[in-house]
């Protein structure tokens, strides 16, 4: 795994780089979290779907609830981006879209997409 740290718009986010699935359970959010703050000094993530285990995206295994509830306790903001056209459930869909109306969870379509979220999605 590589971490880069990418300055836009003044704010620092860590670009997670790797060749295997990294996401699988809490502890390993947990871990990611605490290497990228310690490599980067952000709690701003972005990373490709690629390195999220494909469990996360069914809902009903608790896994997606589980590893997001620990970034928005750990006040982390995270942008996952890939194509996600082949997960066809609507509970998905719509936990997906409720994440992207947010200030912290973002799924977009490319690398791009998820760098404007990070850096856009401020509370007022």
């Amino acid at each position: 795994m590589k971490i880069k740290k990418i300055i836009r718009n003044n704010i620092e986010i860590a670009h997670i780089v790797a060749d295997e699935i990294i996401l699988t359970d809490f502890q390993s959010a947990v871990d990611l979290m605490m290497t990228a703050n310690y490599k980067t000094g952000s709690k701003n993530i972005v990373l490709s779907k690629d390195l999220v285990t494909d469990n996360f995206f069914i809902l009903s295994s608790g896994l997606a609830g589980e590893v997001l509830q620990k970034f928005i306790n750990y006040q982390f903001k995270i942008a996952i981006y890939g194509d996600f056209s082949k997960y066809t459930s609507k509970p998905l869909k719509d936990f997906i879209y409720e994440c992207n109306n947010g200030y912290d969870i973002f799924f977009t379509n490319n690398f791009n997409e998820a760098i404007e979220k990070l850096t856009t999605a401020i509370r007022i």
